[in-house]
């Protein structure tokens, strides 16, 4: 999957434990009705957004990724996460 727009925020790194690190960042995509996206780029990945700046419009490749958790209460929730491995300038 891909979505195509602008990049809107660029976070930086964070180290989610010893073995795992992420980095945020939002795309405002270029649909009639623009939605702000949050994707995530994890492990090796996450320095492929240094070539970009804010306001460079790109298309990123995806996945779409849940997940289910049990609170400690017994309720189960799910969460989903973008997470984006590729990319590239819009005119390249």
């Amino acid at each position: 999957m891909e979505i195509t727009g602008k990049i809107k925020l660029i976070r930086d790194t964070q180290e989610v434990s010893s073995n795992f690190s992420k980095r945020e960042f939002v795309v405002e995509s270029s649909d009639q009705y623009p939605q702000l996206i949050q994707l995530e780029l994890h492990q090796d990945k996450c320095d492929i957004i240094d070539a970009y700046h804010v306001g460079q419009e790109v298309v990123c490749s995806i996945n779409l990724r849940g997940r289910e958790w049990q609170s400690p209460l017994g309720e189960t929730k799910y969460f989903n996460t973008i997470v984006c491995w590729k990319i590239q300038p819009v005119n390249g």
